[in-house]
């Protein structure tokens, strides 16, 4: 019931629902770009991969939502399957978190996390969070450093047709993370190298911070926020001024 009082530009909205017989129907609004999946993994031959300008207002749109979740609802949530699958896109990419059905309400009071049974997908769930049962806000700041890598590299959670080595992608990219000067080699190939390589940096750097293994070393989302919503205005500005 909480869910469906949400109300913010980042999440997709509720429509209503059918509960008749059998049936159990909800209705969401329709989202016509499709999923981040598929303007990343998914693409169809022909088709040109997302700008950088594009990427990076997904991502901090995405955060957004996220946001709300943590801070603004009441009581507040955890998101608990955050994934390029469940990122819908409207009219001009703009990003909408989708099925909730996940969804745990967060800890309350003095409590630190809350003690469940471990649900999620793999390749996007914290490890801490896998191994203890003990889900915190900080699970799903995880869960969205490993989106914003598929974002900056256009590889997969887990791509189980590449070599061992790089089959998990934060096991990949962590060697990559201390390399200043081969941190270029992340970016996705279908960038065709036009990005800004300072902001490439720092959104990599983003994406390592939330992907710690320590959860409190994790940013609260409302940091990430802040940090992607400066990069994604950045990068408009460039944009606008090279359109002619």
């Amino acid at each position: 019931m909480t869910l469906s009082l949400a109300d913010h530009p980042n999440l997709v909205k509720l429509i209503g629902f059918c509960a008749e017989g059998d049936e159990r129907l909800l209705v969401y609004e329709y989202m016509p770009l499709g999923s981040l999946e598929d303007h990343l993994h998914d693409l169809l031959p022909g088709s040109k991969g997302l700008d950088w300008a594009t990427r990076l207002k997904i991502a901090a749109g995405a955060a957004r939502g996220l946001e709300y979740l943590h801070n603004k609802m009441e009581p507040p949530v955890i998101y608990r399957d955050l994934k390029c699958s469940n990122i819908l896109l409207g009219p001009g990419f703009h990003p909408k978190l989708s099925d909730f059905g996940l969804a745990k309400v967060g800890p309350l009071g003095d409590k630190t996390h809350v003690s469940t049974r471990v649900m999620g997908t793999y390749g996007y769930c914290a490890p801490d969070y896998a191994m203890t049962g003990q889900l915190t806000f900080k699970s799903d700041i995880y869960s969205f450093g490993v989106v914003l890598l598929e974002i900056i590299t256009g590889r997969k959670a887990i791509d189980f047709s590449k070599p061992a080595r790089e089959q998990n992608l934060v096991a990949w990219a962590r060697p990559l993370f201390k390399d200043r000067k081969g941190f270029i080699k992340m970016a996705d190939p279908l960038l065709e190298g036009r990005f800004p390589p300072k902001a490439m940096y720092q959104a990599i750097y983003i994406a390592a911070l939330c992907v710690q293994e320590k959860p409190n070393m994790r940013p609260a989302i409302l940091d990430v926020v802040n940090a992607l919503d400066f990069l994604a205005n950045q990068s408009l500005a460039a944009s606008e001024k090279k359109s002619p």
